[in-house]
């Protein structure tokens, strides 16, 4: 062990392994230029600034170089602070993960990014950040996903630590106590979040006392609270004769006032601390026996930037698997010459500050990109240090898994008359009955909509998942039930509490399972359709890391109508079709819905590559999937499902009446608005030639596939989209009505592909209460809204069914 040096004095209390101390002092370097090289020297065409990483990365980087450099082992998980992403990147470089290329182009077209994403991103990204506290939880669902593996003794790999890097003003958010509560329910092992408490935000200094209330939070839910507020130095100066004076004030004095004296520096220090607790005696001794710059050094020695605390810290943590929350005391800024400074966040250092920085760093000019350039010990003995780093002992840590064995088709036994959410729950009992890997592999979870949303079937077979087992009351007391509701290791369904966030961040865990854990898990949720936008950022945060699940939303639309508009989706068909990394469907009939449920749960373990095919889809590369379905009970056809009928159903929609060749009108629908379609076509039929009924079961994939097949045909490339197919044969005189139970702009866009007249029904408003029918007929989505739309896009006598408005 060798002592550190600075300006060639030892500096005394303070220990730190040489290798280690040396590559913390390169990573405040290259954290830096890297910022200062995306902000001033490569050109930077729209005038961007790269605010807030400059700060944040300087008051994290020694706890950063604790853990990679000597805490991690191969199979833990770190989520970095959204705004450390610079010294996360310089880790990686250091450790020949990431290029000097994509480092000189931080935050650049195919750099290296500004949050570190597991998709964009060519280094070792375990959870994509950025998107303010969702990859702090996600380390928590990640550690509930890896009980869940070992309890059924699928996990191959050693148990990790699942570890989130959290400012403290991002404790601010919502999600992370909703993940605390689901946590505890759980029996939450194996996980560290590690607050980086520099009390500052991006508009201000925090309130005084957030440490408290964030430690009696943590213990009140079961963690371990480890508060790192001192360093080696201050401990030491504690020590000395008028050190507890120095401890009180340091106690006692506001954030503000602290982040200001660190700004101004040693002499303000030395001036306010003589004021305040001097006494010309051993408390005035102690300050004067240091210099200015020993001074205010002493007094930012603070327990996150010091690294035998640090180290022993997290060694301590690693011999028991209960969860930790270290509160580590930081300084924004620490070490370049904003430090402090309130406006620091979208604060950029000067090129004149940045070159008092190099010569303090000893680095020359044309070398900032070298590892090792401005160190003291020897290049070969760092380069064996960052070898023999435990996190590196086990090459790649990211896994495949083999995709699982599905059954050529999922059966159901079809009533006359039967809602999509009901067929849903029957398909999934048939898979619970299975003995297959397949069966085995499925995870069921919900936000305390279970029963509601047609689950039980499949928990009743299946069970619920508790680490501990637990029995159903109810079943022990011999009280009828529907469900049995017993808690086991075996169980296949994790509960939740009814936040939604939650719900989204268990399936991004438990769709990351074979990445993060070499583990193939098929993962299905299920929600409230209009419940989705209560999730969404989490949901558009699970699909931005590639994790693969089904969802399963339902009531969908207008469908609980005597509940009223508070329970009535209007945008989720939309946010199907928008949302990256999700494939959206909304079948009408239960033998639509097999067909895509089996697709769905092949889709979800394609890994190829995202390249697009003729069709205009890219496949290939898999994703999620997201099923809108419905509790409105309506009559199923009785018909054959050949493979024509069924590609056609998982590639978007299908003629289920063929259009003339001299055809007037189209009508085009979506999911349970099946039976007014056809109705309207019935009465339309009268007295327009030819009509055509397309039934729609993914307008995001006829959509997909129709842009795609563009830009493939822009490149002089051969594509042509099923949807192009299907329209194709399509008079242009004629007109097209479509209906959905939600925006109408989910359809309306139809009418562009070929160039047909268009007229779009949907629901755009608030719904209220009523019965079915009230309401279809309110947003003109029943038959007869349908028909007066075709009687107004086509000419003719009047359609003699059609009646006055009443």
């Amino acid at each position: 062990m060798a002592a550190r040096q600075v300006e060639g004095r030892e500096i005394p209390g303070e220990r730190a392994e040489a290798e280690l101390a040396e590559l913390e002092r390169k990573l405040l370097w290259l954290a830096t230029w890297t910022i200062h090289n995306a902000n001033h020297v490569r050109p930077n065409v729209d005038g961007l600034k790269v605010g807030g990483h400059q700060a944040s990365s300087a008051s994290l980087a020694t706890i950063m170089a604790a853990l990679y450099f000597r805490a991690l082992r191969p199979q833990d998980r770190v989520a970095v602070k959204p705004h450390a992403s610079p010294v996360f990147h310089a880790i990686q470089y250091l450790f020949g993960h990431q290029s000097r290329e994509k480092l000189e182009n931080f935050r650049g077209y195919k750099g290296a990014q500004s949050y570190p994403s597991r998709t964009k991103d060519v280094d070792d990204v375990d959870f994509s950040t950025g998107s303010v506290g969702l990859g702090v939880a996600q380390t928590l669902f990640a550690s509930l996903v890896q009980d869940f593996l070992t309890a059924k003794g699928l996990g191959k790999l050693p148990e990790g630590k699942m570890v989130a890097l959290v400012g403290d003003a991002e404790m601010d958010e919502g999600n992370i106590f909703e993940a605390l509560l689901e946590g505890w329910k759980h029996g939450l092992r194996n996980c560290w979040w590690i607050v980086d408490y520099n009390r500052q935000s991006l508009d201000a200094v925090v309130r005084e006392g957030l440490w408290e209330r964030v430690e009696s939070i943590f213990r009140n839910f079961g963690w371990d609270v480890v508060i790192l507020k001192y360093g080696r130095l201050l401990e030491a100066a504690f020590a000395e004769p008028g050190g507890e004076a120095l401890r009180r004030f340091i106690d006692t004095c506001p954030n503000q006032l602290y982040a200001a004296l660190t700004f101004q520096g040693g002499k303000a220090w030395r001036k306010r601390l003589n004021d305040e607790i001097g006494d010309q005696g051993a408390v005035t001794a102690l300050i004067e026996r240091r210099s200015d710059e020993e001074l205010a050094r002493l007094m930012t020695n603070l327990g996150g930037h010091d690294l035998p605390s640090l180290t022993a810290a997290f060694e301590a943590a690693r011999q028991h698997d209960r969860p930790v929350c270290f509160i580590a005391y930081t300084i924004k800024g620490y070490g370049l010459p904003l430090a402090g400074h309130k406006d620091n966040h979208a604060g950029l250092m000067t090129p004149a500050q940045l070159e008092d920085l190099r010569q303090r760093h000893a680095i020359r000019p044309g070398h900032e990109w070298e590892p090792f350039e401005g160190l003291v010990l020897p290049p070969e003995r760092l380069r064996a240090f960052l070898d023999a780093a435990p996190f590196n002992a086990k090459g790649t840590r990211r896994h495949e898994a083999p995709a699982l064995a599905l059954p050529p088709r999922l059966d159901v036994a079809l009533q006359p008359a039967m809602s999509t959410q009901q067929g849903f729950g029957l398909l999934m009992h048939e898979i619970a009955k299975r003995d297959d890997a397949f069966a085995d592999r499925v995870v069921t979870t919900s936000p305390d909509v279970t029963v509601s949303t047609n689950l039980g079937a499949f928990v009743n077979r299946r069970g619920l998942f508790a680490r501990e087992e637990m029995a159903d009351t109810f079943r022990k007391e011999r009280i009828p039930s529907t469900f049995n509701w017993e808690f086991s290791p075996k169980g296949q369904h994790m509960e939740l509490g009814i936040a939604e966030m939650n719900l989204f961040l268990m399936l991004s865990a438990l769709g990351l399972s074979h990445s993060l854990f070499g583990e193939r898990l098929l993962p299905v949720g299920t929600l409230y359709d209009p419940f989705i936008e209560r999730g969404l950022d989490a949901l558009n945060y699970a699909c931005y890391q590639d994790a693969r699940f089904l969802l399963a939303a339902t009531p969908s639309g207008v469908a609980l109508a005597p509940e009223g508009g508070a329970h009535q989706s209007i945008a989720t068909p939309l946010i199907g079709m928008a949302q990256d990394g999700l494939a959206s469907f909304e079948p009408a009939f239960v033998d639509e819905l097999a067909v895509i449920l089996r697709f769905a749960f092949d889709y979800m373990q394609r890994t190829g590559p995202a390249t697009p095919e003729a069709n205009g889809l890219m496949d290939a590369q898999g994703g999620a999937a997201y099923l809108r379905l419905s509790t409105r009970t309506i009559e199923q056809p009785r018909r054959a499902m050949d493979e024509a009928l069924a590609a056609d159903i998982v590639a978007g929609g299908y003629w289920l009446r063929r259009p003339g060749p001299n055809a007037q009108v189209v009508v085009a629908y979506a999911g349970a608005l099946a039976p007014e379609a056809i109705e309207a076509v019935g009465l339309i039929a009268e007295d327009r030639r030819d009509v055509g009924l397309l039934a729609v079961t993914s307008a995001d994939r006829l959509h997909a596939a129709w842009t795609g097949a563009q830009r493939l045909r822009e490149r002089g490339e051969a594509g042509e989209a099923h949807v192009e197919r299907l329209l194709a044969e399509v008079p242009g005189h004629c007109a097209l009505v479509t209906v959905i139970d939600g925006h109408p702009a989910t359809l309306g866009w139809l009418g562009a592909v070929q160039g047909h007249r268009v007229r779009a029904l949907g629901v755009e408003r608030f719904g209220q209460t009523g019965t079915l029918a009230d309401l279809y007929r309110h947003y003109g989505i029943d038959a007869q809204g349908i028909v007066r739309a075709a009687q107004a896009m086509t000419p003719g006598r009047p359609i003699r069914h059609l009646r006055a408005v009443g």
